[in-house]
């Protein structure tokens, strides 16, 4: 019996190494996805915490109309056109505009009431921003992401094969095994910290990377395909596929880097010469559709973009965090409501993309979601950190301190399977493990045995 298990799986002492060998690679930047996705969890406080200044200013008198606050934006960045105009929450104060320079979105902050412009910054250079693109592009673009792809599939073998040298193989009674013993000295006190908190993390660890394939480059992308070919589960994809720019997603649709100037004259907040607006009648529809935009009710923030096409309609839409309540109406210049889109009407992996997505930023069911999440990436820290010093210790001076490989070296015929079904599912794990094996044999072969 004991023989016919080790021809299906590899011996313990190769799954050890499998695992030390994963670790080494994927602890540094699962540290760095702790620290950082820690941060983003709070984006919504940070944000409201950069910009309290802007929302308490001294009122002066009555707001003006969104229209001329538009038309105060585009005068202070010269040579810009409208993008987006986010609608004022209650107790903030600077209206925000983001316009359109060449290929870059900037924000404007102004006061309603004096049209006084207090701030600019482009929305790639916020904070936020910065920590996002630290945290799923290494802020490499789509190079960084697709290295981002390669540790998550190989986070996954991490926690597969650290499971399998967890489970408790005769040992009797629960210490160490799901609570550490502290009472315990040296090595075996950072072995439990490791392993107990591996354990109780790997469930959260595992949704958490799956949830976070969507937005990969190239699993990202192989999804989309699926959403081409199978258009019943998928109808409006609502994420960013690798490095998107954020104007792009500012617009909810792909914007050209520099704008054909040509027949732009009566699009909505098109400036010429020095930022003066052309054809004001341009943006004469703005307020009634922020009005009716105001009277809707969407989770904040919530922005009006203008048509993409000269006599289209408006776009209201909530870009809240909480994915599931998100809303996207279509409003004529006029403010009659022609059409709404909620969260209930998009394809299935949208709608599982989007409860994933939201959980994993910490918004999905409010403030205890990001304490749970807070909680996850306290305990990677502390298992990334017990593993890095039993490896210290276990490493010797000039060597890496991997198991060596077991004399047979089988692998068995149920890892292989599990590998390639890994493999397939994980195209970047996939080619990993087929450059690894041909690694493996040209080196074996030129080592005598």
């Amino acid at each position: 019996m004991r023989e016919g298990r080790s021809a299906f799986w590899p011996d313990y002492r190769t799954i050890w190494r499998w695992h030390m060998l994963a670790g080494l690679f994927c602890l540094p930047f699962v540290a760095l996805l702790a620290l950082t996705g820690a941060i983003y969890l709070f984006k919504p406080q940070i944000d409201d915490l950069i910009d309290w200044r802007y929302d308490h200013p001294a009122v002066t008198g009555a707001p003006a109309a969104p229209s001329a606050e538009v038309r105060a934006a585009l005068e202070v960045v010269p040579g810009s056109r409208f993008m987006a105009y986010e609608l004022p929450r209650p107790g903030h104060g600077a209206a925000r505009i983001i316009v359109l320079r060449g290929g870059e979105a900037i924000r404007v902050y102004v006061d309603p009431s004096s049209l006084t412009v207090l701030k600019q910054v482009a929305e790639e250079a916020r904070f936020e921003r910065l920590v996002f693109k630290l945290h799923g592009q290494l802020l490499l673009g789509n190079v960084g992401s697709v290295i981002m792809e390669m540790v998550a599939s190989w986070t996954i073998v991490l926690i597969v094969t650290g499971l399998y040298l967890w489970w408790p193989r005769g040992r009797s009674g629960l210490a160490g095994v799901l609570y550490p013993r502290l009472g315990l000295a040296g090595r075996a006190r950072w072995r439990d910290l490791h392993a107990v908190s591996g354990v109780w993390l790997s469930l959260v660890l595992a949704l958490f990377l799956v949830s976070g394939l969507p937005w990969s480059f190239v699993w990202g992308h192989a999804l989309q395909s699926v959403e081409q070919r199978v258009g019943r589960l998928m109808t409006v994809q609502d994420w960013e596929i690798g490095a998107v720019p954020v104007r792009d997603t500012i617009a909810g649709h792909r914007v050209a880097a520099h704008a054909d100037m040509d027949g732009r004259a009566g699009m909505p907040g098109m400036a010429m010469g020095g930022g003066q607006a052309v054809a004001p009648d341009g943006l004469a529809g703005l307020d009634d559709v922020v009005a009716t935009g105001a009277r809707l009710g969407l989770s904040a923030p919530v922005l009006v973009t203008p048509p993409a096409a000269v006599g289209a309609a408006w776009q209201v839409r909530s870009d809240t965090q909480d994915r599931p309540l998100r809303v996207s109406v279509q409003v004529a210049p006029d403010g009659t409501v022609l059409s709404r889109q909620d969260f209930a009407g998009k394809g299935l992996v949208d709608r599982a993309v989007g409860y994933g997505v939201a959980a994993h930023e910490g918004q999905l069911f409010g403030w205890p979601n990001q304490v749970l999440n807070l909680l996850v990436a306290g305990g990677l820290a502390t298992m990334s950190i017990a593993a890095t010093i039993l490896w210290l210790r276990r490493r010797p001076p000039g060597g890496w301190g991997v198991p060596a490989a077991s004399p047979g070296r089988r692998v068995g015929v149920g890892a292989v399977t599990v590998m390639a079904l890994l493999g397939v599912l994980l195209p970047e794990l996939g080619i990993s493990l087929l450059l690894l094996a041909v690694a493996a044999w040209v080196t074996g072969r030129r080592v005598r045995p």
